[in-house]
């Protein structure tokens, strides 16, 4: 498999800096072409989300080199993959509730991790970023992959910080050619209907080298239509 991908990461008006991060990084081993994607979105109303969503990508992009691609280079089945995968977690867990308890802090971030192998794909998820999956079509079907850690007012009740561990969704299925992934944060897509999403995303409509504006023309709308979050997003198309 082959992948061409993009990213749009936006402020937005709420608050001095970005408190969204993200990944999109690949590598081709002997077992095939391997990517990550994931968007990170530090909490607002805390301390210095921007910290913890900041620090998270950084870990995850380590455990990619120094813990993902030994593992694939071993062929380690996908299950041991995925523990390989909540072990880091938890490590990371640990070591922002110690940096966030030595300055009497409250912070967190959601998490949403794709990983595109061949044929397969893995997904860590925590929180209310989502992973969405587009298959081919005028209009494509699109598929939600996570489920929201938040109640109906928004307020997350799952995500790494200084809260508790939380075991994070995992989840694994089949890839084809043709279809594309969604990755991003809720100030992506909350003012951006399903059908909306499916007709400017479509694997088919969107050219070579053209998935920035298209993700761009997403976040512009939204922000007309009054979002002031951060607003961030990873689409990976699949050849």
């Amino acid at each position: 498999m082959n992948y061409e991908a993009d990213v749009y990461w936006n402020k937005g008006v709420l608050h001095d800096v970005n408190q969204d991060s993200l990944v999109l990084i690949q590598a081709l081993t002997s077992q095939g072409r391997v990517l990550m994607a994931a968007i990170c979105d530090g909490m607002g109303g805390m301390d210095m989300g921007e910290v913890a969503s900041g620090y998270l990508t950084e870990e995850l992009v380590t455990w990619f080199y120094d813990g993902l691609l030994d593992a694939i280079g071993k062929k380690k089945a996908l299950w041991i993959i995925g523990r390989c995968a909540k072990r880091k977690l938890y490590q990371i867990q640990r070591r922002i509730e110690c940096y966030a308890g030595k300055r009497s802090l409250e912070i967190g971030t959601t998490m949403s991790m794709l990983i595109l192998w061949e044929k397969r794909y893995l997904i860590w998820h925590l929180g209310d970023s989502r992973i969405y999956r587009l298959k081919r079509g005028r209009e494509a079907k699109v598929q939600l992959l996570t489920k929201d850690h938040a109640d109906n007012e928004g307020r997350l009740f799952k995500c790494i910080g200084n809260f508790g561990y939380f075991v994070p969704d995992f989840t694994m299925g089949s890839v084809k050619k043709g279809e594309a992934f969604l990755i991003c944060s809720d100030g992506f897509r909350k003012r951006i209907d399903v059908e909306e999403m499916g007709e400017a995303l479509s694997p088919s409509r969107i050219r070579e080298n053209r998935i920035r504006k298209h993700l761009r023309e997403i976040g512009d709308a939204a922000m007309r239509r009054g979002e002031r979050d951060d607003i961030s997003a990873v689409y990976v198309k699949v050849h």
